[in-house]
């Protein structure tokens, strides 16, 4: 394992250090390429009163007609921040937003547009604050988890947060900088679950058995979803706000849309491919603990009959979070009566079927390969087959 994994590892740090984005795309990144002259300000609401206001394309009929007024509110609020604290604005919310969350006192956020060629600052809504709901959610769930995972659970958040920093100062501006799409993520993908394997679960032969699965179903869902873009002629751009980022991006710009689609295919089968191969390697071990006098054979077939129930509920958890996320354009496609098959084929559909397909492609194939490796290796190490109680040593209970 050692002759593996490590160097597997050590081979994303290289990576890294090879591809890190200079400086100046770091900057970019951090500080946003494109310079709006929006600034953003809480504000509290003092009042909010129903009216009536000019219809635009957010009001938009099913005929397609816009209609000349629609309801609306006119809200009044006080900035509380900012060298505009204490200033009162007149705005109005977007459609669709629900009037409790704009009563009086409600805490709102405001745009300010500052003043061009001689006419007055613009100000307009932004959005509800969300701040304390979202927080207050957040630590329901570190509670939660510290209660029921202990601290492992409390050190996998933490593995979580470090991800998301590398993905955050290193992926992102890599790939906006235009470097290799598959060798950013890869290498990114590899530091992060050696980290966050290692630190949740421990240093061991179960963890470093799981990381060799999840680094082989990698490569195979990075080849998959190159081959499938390739084969399936993939357009980069689907949408407008396809065009908008490929214009940001500049000359690069088509290059660096198809690196993002490969980049998410990877990272969208990261979560679920580590989740299978640990459950895999625990599964081969425990059957190991209660079985000292299993072969090889015995513990792979116990452990596919695990791993096969496994597949078959990730399959589900896959297909119905993708519907779940899409639902809004699947109502539009019933209402339209679109072709199905016309409109699967095509634009963002085709892209998400790849990105599926490949991802579960690979975590089916490495269910089978970490459980034969997971059976090699348990067979090489001593299992706890006694437990302790009361001071006199019993088997474990199979």
């Amino acid at each position: 394992m050692l002759l593996v994994v490590v160097p597997l590892a050590l081979a994303s740090v290289i990576g890294i250090a090879v591809t890190w984005p200079p400086a100046a795309s770091q900057a970019a990144s951090s500080a946003g390429l494109v310079d709006t002259g929006v600034q953003f300000f809480r504000a509290t609401v003092t009042a909010a009163v129903e009216t009536t206001c000019q219809g635009t394309q957010e009001n938009v009929q099913p005929d397609g007609t816009v209609p000349q007024t629609v309801p609306c509110l006119r809200v009044q609020a006080r900035v509380s921040e900012g060298p505009w604290a204490g200033k009162q604005v007149t705005v109005y919310p977007t459609v669709g937003t629900v009037n409790r969350a704009v009563r009086q006192g409600a805490p709102v956020v405001v745009e300010h547009y500052p003043a061009t060629d001689g006419a007055e600052d613009i100000w307009a809504f932004a959005d509800v604050e969300r701040t304390v709901p979202l927080a207050s959610l957040a630590l329901a769930f570190l509670l939660v988890t510290a209660l029921v995972a202990g601290w492992r659970g409390m050190r996998a958040l933490i593995g979580l947060v470090l991800a998301m920093v590398l993905l955050w100062i290193y992926l992102l501006p890599g790939l906006i900088a235009g470097e290799n799409a598959l060798l950013l993520t890869l290498s990114a993908s590899v530091a992060i679950m050696t980290v966050v394997g290692y630190l949740t679960h421990g240093l061991s032969l179960r963890t470093s058995t799981a990381l060799l699965g999840t680094f082989v179903g990698l490569a195979l869902i990075a080849g998959l979803g190159a081959l499938g873009a390739w084969t399936a002629s993939l357009n980069p751009i689907t949408g407008q706000e396809d065009y908008q980022l490929a214009a940001l991006l500049g000359d690069h710009g088509l290059t660096a849309l198809r690196a993002i689609f490969l980049a998410g295919v990877v990272l969208a089968g990261l979560g679920v491919l580590n989740d299978v191969t640990i459950t895999q390697v625990s599964a081969v071990w425990e059957l190991r603990t209660a079985n000292p006098a299993a072969t090889w054979q015995d513990l792979f077939a116990g452990g596919m009959r695990i791993g096969r129930d496994h597949v078959a509920s990730t399959i589900y958890t896959i297909a119905f979070a993708y519907v779940g996320a899409s639902l809004p354009v699947l109502l539009t496609l019933q209402l339209y009566g679109l072709p199905l098959m016309r409109t699967l084929t095509g634009g963002v559909f085709a892209q998400e079927i790849v990105r599926t397909l490949a991802g579960s492609i690979g975590l089916v194939l490495a269910i089978p390969l970490t459980t034969a490796v997971a059976a090699i290796i348990a067979l090489r190490s001593e299992p706890a087959t006694l437990r302790i109680r009361g001071g006199h040593s019993h088997p474990a209970p199979i």
